[in-house]
């Protein structure tokens, strides 16, 4: 079955896209426990918005915080001593942290400790939405790859037109020559980070997506010489159907 657009009617006006995004990386675990070998394990991870919120009132009710006086000796007769006092700012400034909707699923091997080997990540209309937002996505796929964490990126957001796959090479410094001067708004990308005899490469698989089309099945690496096949039109066709996509 074809790839739908989420974002414009008629289908916004029937189902929300945060559905299908948050049921997306659980039927993509399903399909990869049939192809992972042995040994790794896939688990999904959702998190739409700002950051969860600290709860104050269990912290202070610990028995952890500083007591009135400031000092944190409370009633138990110690030596008071004197409270330090940092110098004022060099800066201080009204800031909105980017939020950050993390719709993705992890690989890990258990047989390195659960070590960390690969990521999908889905891409969000907030992940494209402001340079911050863009900016804070492109570092986290860095951060990833400089762990030698193979990316997939998967990027099927119309109403934002941004390819943060062309962003992450520009970070890098590197160009991809099967870019045309119009990016793929819409695209699924493998990338890692390998060994090659004294240098280290970058890899990447490009698949420009369409409307109307179906996924590819892309390579998913797990160490340098193991790659299962994603198979994303797989999940995704699962998604629609648990959901009741038309």
């Amino acid at each position: 079955m074809p790839l739908r657009d989420h974002f414009h009617a008629p289908l916004d006006e029937l189902r929300h896209w945060e559905g299908l995004h948050g049921g997306w990386p659980m039927m993509i675990v399903a399909s990869l426990r049939r192809k992972l070998p042995p040994g790794f394990f896939a688990e999904p991870r959702v998190h739409s918005g700002a950051s969860a919120e600290i709860d104050v009132a269990t912290f202070e009710e610990s028995g952890n915080g500083l007591s009135d006086n400031g000092h944190g000796n409370g009633d138990q007769g110690g030596v008071a001593t004197a409270v330090w006092a940092p110098s004022r700012p060099t800066l201080a400034v009204s800031t909105n942290l980017p939020e950050q909707d993390t719709y993705e699923v992890r690989v890990y091997d258990e047989r390195r400790h659960c070590r960390l080997v690969a990521a999908v990540e889905i891409v969000s209309p907030a992940n494209k939405d402001r340079p911050e937002s863009r900016r804070a996505f492109v570092a986290k796929c860095v951060g990833l790859l400089r762990e030698q964490v193979s990316v997939v990126i998967v990027d099927i957001v119309t109403s934002r037109h941004r390819n943060l796959y062309g962003e992450l090479l520009e970070f890098l410094g590197h160009d991809d020559p099967t870019l045309s001067s119009t990016e793929p708004a819409l695209y699924s990308s493998a990338c890692r980070v390998v060994r090659k005899e004294d240098d280290w490469r970058l890899e990447a698989w490009l698949n420009p997506l369409t409307i109307g089309r179906a996924f590819p099945t892309i390579p998913l690496w797990l160490a340098a010489d193991l790659a299962v096949p994603l198979d994303l039109e797989e999940s995704y066709e699962g998604s629609c159907e648990i959901l009741d996509i038309p």
